[in-house]
């Protein structure tokens, strides 16, 4: 019996030594992981914030190059009727957002939907503005009408789809 309660001296605070000595390891290694997920995490904030910035200024440009003030400029051609005018327009807004296609990874889901709704409502105003002009008549025709349905137009989808974009980078950053 002596042997048993002998065994019990030593064996008890053996036994809260040992587990002492297990949760101090356990804490140890808990914060050497969180310390490793945060440089983790940091080192993906300085890889993928730079790309995000660019992803934000192209979708900026994007939405500027397809502006009909910047698009009809750009474009604009004497020599073509409204009809070939009206498939260069929209031939452009289409190449321009497949372009940026993938840019869409770094904006939020309700940025890349207005972004597209822009896109969507510009070539809406381009073949509204082609059906209400005569197909043989000249590019400038269809240039004017478009200017004059997007001025018709109460809020101008570029600039809400941009200020969308603008307000969401300052959020962000």
């Amino acid at each position: 019996m002596d042997a048993l309660i002998d065994f019990g001296k030593i064996l008890l605070p053996a036994g809260t030594v040992l587990y002492a000595m297990f949760l101090v390891v356990k804490s140890f290694l808990t914060k050497e992981l969180e310390k490793k997920l945060i440089d983790i995490k940091i080192k993906n904030t300085e890889t993928v914030l730079p790309i995000r910035l660019q992803a934000y200024e192209r979708i900026c440009l994007f939405l500027e190059r397809i502006s009909p003030n910047n698009l009809v400029v750009r474009l604009s051609n004497a020599s073509l009727s409204a009809a070939q005018f009206q498939q260069v327009l929209i031939t452009e807004i289409r190449q321009e957002f497949n372009h940026n296609l993938s840019q869409q990874v770094y904006l939020s889901d309700e940025a890349w939907e207005m972004v597209k709704n822009a896109m969507e409502d510009i070539v809406s105003v381009v073949n509204v503005a082609a059906q209400q002009v005569k197909s043989d008549d000249k590019s400038v025709d269809l240039a004017k009408r478009v200017f004059e349905l997007m001025m018709e137009k109460n809020n101008d989808p570029i600039a809400v789809a941009l200020k969308k974009v603008k307000d969401e980078i300052r959020t962000s950053f």
